[in-house]
């Protein structure tokens, strides 16, 4: 974010999660990428500095914050650092907003104090092997018997899916419906029925566990229904839009450290005896990937004021997360362009970042989704 738009305890938050990230994180990236998973000790670690699910309640260990520019700032120091393996960003983010907003009191006893210590990871199951962004067409069913409902279906491309301990699982519980019979359950770690495919292998994103989910006559308590049965669909339109801002910020976040890493390669690089930088034609692509990204900055930055106000608009929010991303994996092509034949190399942070940037345009809803949202609002 703009300096601007942090305080004092903003700023001391930060320099403490850019400590971390350059100790914890930083040195074991690459060893990560080639694990394909992070160990669970970070989270640990990450708990213990106050870095997870910091809006949770005081009681519940949390620190009260409600304010999303905590959030960014976790997120942004950890894409300055080159690391793609840590979901912290999809507990704080993306998880925990339907916990604060739908869980019992007996549910945030039971489960915001180990995720806000790290030794409870999560996940949320939307997307299906047949099923992608149209979420009232998801196939796995969960129907009450009892005290119980029965949970039958698969999940595909699950972040934290190798290491969450609860998952919110996107299920029909009134199979006959489409949207008005879709309802949230919270499936744990250990329940028969529930098992996990391998860590799934990916073009980027090494580092981040992610993996196909299977339910087979999952016995889930009612106890475990996230807020009302059928209201699932309103739930997940109610906080696509953090998510969708989540992953915009990520992607300026990204395109700025790419093109900071640039500028200084083409400054520091030679050719027939001079610098690159000093080209006519790297100096035009630097201008212009430098012009974009100070576009995406403002907008992405007036997002999380209009978050925080609570009037960051779907509509807004797709926006953000198409255009950026967009703009992202252009001014990484660009720079990698630059870069010459190092950055197709793996040991370089742009030719990660490269690999990393390209699903940004596809997670959290395509970018061709992001359009129909966007004209919908239109009018048509």
């Amino acid at each position: 974010m703009q300096e601007h738009l942090l305080e004092e305890e903003h700023l001391m938050f930060q320099q403490a999660v850019r400590d971390f990230v350059k100790k914890e994180v930083e040195p074991y990236s690459l060893q990560w990428d080639d694990a394909g998973i992070v160990p669970r000790d970070l989270w640990l670690k990450a708990g213990a500095l106050g870095m997870l699910c910091m809006d949770f309640p005081e009681e519940h260990g949390g620190l009260g914050f409600k304010d999303f520019r905590y959030n960014a700032i976790i997120s942004e120091e950890l894409v300055r650092g080159g690391t793609s393996g840590p979901g912290f960003a999809l507990q704080n983010d993306i998880v925990a907003p339907y916990c604060t907003t739908y869980f019992t009191d007996e549910q945030k006893q039971r489960w915001m104090p180990g995720m806000v210590s790290g030794e409870v990871v999560t996940a949320i199951a939307m997307t299906e092997p047949g099923t992608g962004s149209d979420l009232a067409a998801v196939q796995t069913t969960a129907i009450k018997k009892g005290d119980h409902y029965i949970v039958n279906g698969s999940k595909t491309f699950i972040t934290n899916g190798i290491m969450s301990d609860i998952v919110i699982v996107v299920a029909k519980t009134a199979p006959e419906e489409s949207h008005g019979g879709i309802s949230l359950l919270v499936v744990e770690r250990g329940m028969k029925g529930f098992s996990r495919g391998k860590n799934l292998d990916k073009i980027g994103l090494k580092a981040q566990d992610t993996a196909e989910l299977f339910f087979e006559d999952v016995m889930v308590p009612v106890e475990n229904l996230l807020g009302q049965e059928g209201a699932g669909f309103f739930y997940l339109m109610h906080n696509l839009a953090q998510e969708r801002l989540s992953i915009a910020l990520m992607g300026v976040a990204a395109a700025e450290t790419c093109l900071d890493i640039t500028i200084q390669y083409c400054k520091d690089r030679k050719a027939f005896g001079r610098s690159i930088g000093s080209f006519q034609n790297s100096r035009f692509k630097l201008a212009e990937m430098k012009t974009e990204v100070t576009i995406a900055r403002t907008f992405v930055d007036q997002c999380i004021t209009e978050l925080n106000a609570g009037n960051l608009s779907p509509e807004k929010a797709s926006m953000a997360k198409y255009w950026v991303t967009d703009m992202q994996c252009k001014v990484v092509d660009q720079c990698l362009q630059l870069h010459g034949g190092y950055g197709y190399m793996r040991e370089y942070p742009i030719a990660r970042a490269y690999t990393d940037s390209r699903v940004q345009r596809i997670y959290g809803g395509t970018n061709e989704i992001m359009k129909e949202i966007i004209g919908r609002s239109m009018g048509f």
